[in-house]
């Protein structure tokens, strides 16, 4: 077994990225306060092929040193927007056609595990603040939640984690 040389990569350069069809998956981030978080979630919709990312409320948006830490720029390649309210973000995709799943922990959540993505479904999926989760207000826009299970003492996962995760098994449907 060899560790593969960047060059073996054969990666996109981001013009060529740029110029690909993504996938119909959009990343809302619903008041995500850590730069480091924010970028996470660039590089992993960058490395899935997402279609956008809106970032809403206090979310940073780039360009932005912190954010580029960890995005590597995937802050360049993926497309994004930023709205002040979420419902706004919502609205304009409920109109696009996409089903609202916020990724939160509510009374009638489907565990990850249970829920099928369609490929031929357009998905916006909502990641909620580090410590308040999804607002309510938000949760009452969604079509449905989906929750990841989770075994141990803790009842969250960091939202870059959560975004790793659930991101991987929605992209995975598009390759």
């Amino acid at each position: 077994m060899r560790k593969l040389k960047i060059t073996e990569l054969n990666r996109l350069t981001p013009n060529e990225y740029k110029k690909i069809s993504k996938n119909n998956i959009v990343v809302i981030l619903d008041n995500i306060r850590s730069l480091n978080n924010i970028g996470s979630v660039f590089r992993t919709a960058d490395a899935f092929k997402l279609h956008s990312i809106m970032l809403c409320g206090i979310t940073a948006t780039p360009p932005h040193n912190e954010i580029h830490k960890t995005a590597l720029g995937a802050e360049d390649t993926v497309e994004w927007n930023y709205y002040e309210n979420t419902e706004d973000a919502i609205n304009k995709l409920k109109k696009e056609g996409f089903k609202i799943i916020a990724i939160e922990q509510v009374d009638t959540s489907i565990s990850l595990e249970k829920f099928n993505f369609d490929s031929k479904e357009k998905y916006a999926l909502i990641f909620g603040n580090e410590v308040k989760g999804v607002q309510q207000k938000v949760i009452d826009l969604s079509d449905f939640s989906i929750e990841i299970p989770q075994f141990g003492t803790k009842h969250s996962l960091n939202i870059s984690v959560s975004a790793g995760i659930v991101l991987w098994e929605a992209a995975k449907t598009n390759f």
